[in-house]
């Protein structure tokens, strides 16, 4: 660890294709997007606007991602290695915005 570093290293990732690395990078993205339209927690209809017009992008890079890896032969995601490299970029943090916000008592 380098001690002037303010934060310190991140685990590093598990081994991954290049088309997980794709799929992965792609879904948070989506999800990072989701998130900013999701209506019990967007206060702007602009923001999500502009993040709905970019969902379209995002959405169609993790197709064709997931359509290369169907293409070579991989039939099966690798959910305990996808999880992991998920959870280390953040996913848990990432994907919170997209749920629906407890109700507040009355």
């Amino acid at each position: 660890m380098n001690p002037s570093a303010p934060w310190p290293e991140p685990p590093p990732l598990p081994a991954l294709t290049r088309a997980e690395a794709e799929v992965v990078d792609a879904y948070l993205a989506v999800a990072d997007l989701v998130g900013r339209i999701n209506p019990a927690r967007s206060e702007h209809t602009y923001g999500a606007l502009r993040a709905a017009q970019a969902l379209v992008s995002r959405a169609t890079e993790l197709r064709d991602a997931l359509t290369l890896m169907h293409r070579r032969g991989e039939s099966e995601l690798h959910t305990g290695t996808l999880g992991h490299a998920l959870r280390i970029l953040d996913g848990e943090r990432r994907t919170f915005r997209v749920t629906i916000p407890p109700q507040s008592p009355p």
